[in-house]
Formats: structure tokens, sequence, C-alpha cells
């Protein structure tokens, strides 16, 4: 060998990695960091079994079985012998693809068939114990009983593939085979990077609102009752920021208390390079055995890593604080305004309606062009609307295009962007205005002040409801949930309600809820004036 071939040897997993835009690859250096969180000791018994139920280049069964054959040197000291033990016995996987089976069979076994003349353990079939089976959608009406997939989309011919994935079409009614095999197996560790969404699309998942699949192979997992489960996730699920995912999941993972580690990075592509996934990722570990707080490890956009121990769902929020510095601030607004984080009605987000409060799907949507640019008696309603679309910052409408809700017209109000602003942008909001009687809005614009049963504000009031928005620590507390562009009302949960008969400024909310010197200094260098 060369001195420069001596000197880069890249893994050729690495640059499988960046490749694709439909599925998200795992690296072999996070697949490392991901094993590390497991007990070492499974790497050193004969007996230890993996699955990963969602293979696509093979990396983390490759992985495993390099630190079994340094594991079990002592318990099996001849190399051949140990090596087909370990790929005989102790290592399983389940393809999404069929491409990913023989991509997974080539990493693993060194050969694209297992029974191929190079592999490195001979096994009597040519997939070995790394298995694809073309699986399909159980329909029932219009969707799939098993992933919720949409048969107008997936119900497709032969020559494409299903993206029905064999591990989550599987329950003891339904493909029942598989899913007792599994079972019978009694797995020790299942691990994995599953797809994000349903099938693939040009983000590989990174859409906050694409609709999760993901959770589909943790729930899954946890059925198989293993000993472990590790998977590397979108984080957006621990603030509830995710289309297709229940309450009912979330709040099971939240108070389990079985989650004994979680890595969560607010940046995504410091563990998928090159890839953007909104709101980031985390990988945890599932320890059956496990009951108590969870070891909770932040890895901030700027790669400082925060550690503390804590339950997920800490203080009854219904969501992971995931920004450790929140907890202490959050306490102290809470001393002030008793129970307002969890008692909608004394936050900021019982102010703001829900999305799409004017429009009925066909008018008001953001790109609806039946408006005037003049007004005129019958065109007599002044329309908010997107500007990046229309090039104009409002319109006029006619009485009988607000499809719903148009009591709300006549009110005083403020609107904000519906969308705006990421995890990783300071200015964490849109820009909010004014919007006075006889007017209404685009589904771009969440409503402020939109339910004239308990809100009447006077112009005033909306101006310093404004002020108050724009404000530094008004921004932070909706940026400890607000991890997307996406902005519900939800997203303002942990703001608290003032008398907006008083115009709020920084410095006077700071004194209020005495932050610190220290506390004050982090939000400012979080959160960016907004003009």
């Amino acid at each position: 060998m060369s001195f420069l071939e001596e000197l880069h040897k890249p893994d050729i997993l690495d640059c499988i990695s960046h490749l694709s835009s439909d599925e998200v690859f795992t690296p072999p250096k996070l697949v490392n960091e991901i094993l590390d969180t497991l007990p070492q000791g499974l790497f050193k018994s004969p007996n230890t079994k993996f699955l990963d139920p969602c293979c696509k280049s093979g990396v983390f069964l490759r992985e495993i079985a390099k630190r079994l054959i340094d594991g079990l040197a002592e318990t099996i000291p001849d190399l051949e012998k140990r090596t087909e033990h370990i790929f005989k016995n102790q290592l399983f996987g389940l393809a999404i693809t069929e491409l990913t089976g023989l991509l997974s069979r080539r990493s693993v076994y060194c050969s694209k068939n297992a029974d191929g003349e190079y592999s490195v353990c001979q096994f009597c079939n040519n997939q070995g114990n790394i298995e694809y089976k073309r699986t399909y959608h159980i329909w029932f009406k219009d969707k799939c009983m098993m992933c919720g997939a949409s048969k107008s989309e997936y119900d497709r011919g032969e020559e494409l593939e299903t993206h029905a994935y064999s591990f989550i079409h599987t329950d003891e009614q339904r493909n029942s085979e598989l899913f007792k095999r599994l079972k019978d197996m009694k797995f020790d560790v299942i691990i994995g990077n599953p797809p994000y969404q349903l099938g693939v699309g040009n983000d590989g998942g990174n859409s906050a609102k694409a609709k999760a699949i993901y959770h589909q192979f943790v729930s899954q997992a946890i059925k198989l009752e293993p000993k472990y489960i590790t998977m590397i996730i979108p984080s957006r699920w621990m603030t509830r920021s995710v289309e297709g995912i229940s309450d009912a999941w979330i709040d099971e993972m939240l108070n389990c208390n079985k989650i004994e580690i979680l890595h969560d990075y607010l940046n995504a592509g410091d563990c998928f390079p090159g890839v953007e996934i909104k709101g980031g990722v985390c990988y945890f570990l599932y320890n059956k055995d496990y009951n108590d707080k969870c070891n909770y490890f932040l890895h901030d956009i700027n790669s400082n890593i925060f550690e503390h121990q804590a339950y997920l769902n800490e203080r009854n929020i219904g969501i992971v604080i995931r920004d450790i510095n929140a907890l202490s601030i959050i306490d102290k607004i809470d001393s002030v305004d008793k129970g307002y984080t969890v008692d909608e009605k004394l936050n900021f987000s019982s102010l703001v309606s829900p999305k799409d409060f004017y429009t009925n799907k066909e008018t008001l949507t953001s790109s609806w062009k039946g408006y005037k640019n003049t007004c005129n008696d019958e065109y007599c309603i002044k329309y908010y609307m997107n500007k990046n679309i229309h090039k104009e910052e409002f319109g006029w409408i006619k009485a009988n295009d607000i499809s719903k809700n148009i009591k709300t017209k006549d009110l005083h109000k403020v609107y904000i962007p519906a969308a705006g602003g990421s995890g990783t942008d300071s200015l964490v909001l849109g820009t909010p205005f004014y919007g006075e009687p006889n007017s209404v809005c685009s589904q771009t614009y969440l409503v402020i002040g939109y339910n004239p049963e308990l809100h009447n504000f006077t112009k005033e009031q909306c101006e310093n409801i404004i002020k108050y928005i724009k404000t530094r620590f008004f921004r932070y507390l909706v940026s400890i949930k607000k991890k997307t562009q996406n902005g519900p009302r939800g997203v303002y949960q942990f703001v608290p309600i003032q008398d907006f008969n008083e115009e709020w400024t920084d410095e006077k909310l700071y004194e209020k809820y005495g932050l610190t010197q220290d506390e004050i200094d982090f939000i400012e260098s979080m959160i960016r004036p907004m003009e």
C-alpha cells in the first residue's frame, strides 16, 4: 500500500451517507456514538441478539459486528468460528427496499448475496439474516390500516416501491407470521435509523409538514419487548411540532420514564452533514427495566453540549424543555403567574386563533386571487394577504368571501405570520401588525384577539400587544417550543399574558419576573432585536 493510500482510507459508508435526499443514511461515526450508549457488556456475550428493522446501508450491523468480533475474542478464540457465530446467530436486519437489502449485505457480508463466493459467512440462502420481502399496504377505504398511507398515492404498480415497510406492516392480526417470528426471537437490542416520513420525498422527511412515520418503528420495537431500543429520529415530537403523531404517543414517550439517555441535536447537520432536518434530531436509549430521570444531553447550534438529569415531562408541561436555561426562567415566571404554563387561559396561546381561521381551503388561502386592488361598494373589506406571493400587502374582498368567523372582522386585532423563523433563526417570529376593524386575513396569518366573547381590545391595547411580541423576552419564551417555521397557537404556551393597558419593554419584564443578569444576557444572546 502506498503512503497516500495509507494516509487516506475513506469509509465508503461515509460517502453513501451524503448521497440520497430520499432517505437519511447514517454516517459510521454517528452509529458508533449511538452504540456507545448501550451497555458495552452486550458486545462480550455470544447470546446478545441485535435487530436493525430498517436497514439502508447496513452500517449499524457492520459496526456491531466489529465490536462483537473484538468482544468475543476470548470466548470464541478462532476468528472464523467467531465470525460465523456472530453473523448467523447475533445480527439480524430487515431492509426497507430491495436495493438497500443488497447494499446492506454488501456492507455486512462483503457480498450482495449471503451465499455468494465472497461472503464472509456462508448462508444457505442469498439474503442471509438481512431480509427483504416486498410488502403491501392493507387498504381500508382509502388509507392503509397499518401506516396511514394514502391509497391514491401508494397503490402502485410492481415496478415502483410500495414504501410499505415490513417491520410496521405486521402485528398479531395482520401479516402475523413475521410479527410472531420477530417476537419469538427475543431480541436484546433493536437499533436503527427509521424512515422519517410516509414514503420518501424530495426532502427525505425533513419538512415539518411531512406526515411522520418514525414513531411507528419505535412503537413496534416496544411491542417486541427487547431489553434496549436505540434509534435516531427527528426531535420535533418532543415539542409536539409534527404532523401525524398522536398526543397519546407523545404522552407515552414523555411519561414512561424508560428513556435512560437522550442526545438532542438542535442542528441536524451535526449528525448528518449537509442535511437539514427542521427542529433537529435526537437519539435515545430506551431501557425496558429503567424507571427514572433521563440523562439528557443538549447539543446546541454552536456544538456546545449541556447535560442534566430530569424527567422528560418535567413539571408536567407536556413537552421536553430542550433549553436547560429555560427551566429557571419558567419557574420564575410561574412564581408570579402561577399555573400559566398548564392552564391555557393564563398564557398567550389563549389569545391566538387556530390556523386557517378565515379560510375554507378554497377562498382566502395564501394563493387565492379573488380580491380586488381597490375598494368599492361590493369589495369593501380589507384583506391582508401574503405579499411574497401577491406583491401587495392587502386587497379588498366581499363579505360572502369570508366563509367563517365573520364576526371578528370588526374587532381591533393583531395579525402575525403563521410561519416564520425557525429553530436557528434568532428572530423566532415574523413581524406582527395591527388589524383594524373591517379587516380579515389570508391563511398566511394567525389572529391575536380573535374571540369577540373573550377579547375586545382597543387599538392602543393592540399596539401594546405588538410591542410585547417584539420584546426579546416574549420571543425567547416562544423559542422554547417553536423549533420549526410553523408557529401554531401552541408555541405561545410559555408566554404569560400581561395587562395590555400599559406598554411592555424587556426591562420591565425582566424586573417583573426577577431575572438575573446572567439570564438576561442569555436571552439577549439568543434573540436579536425586532424593529
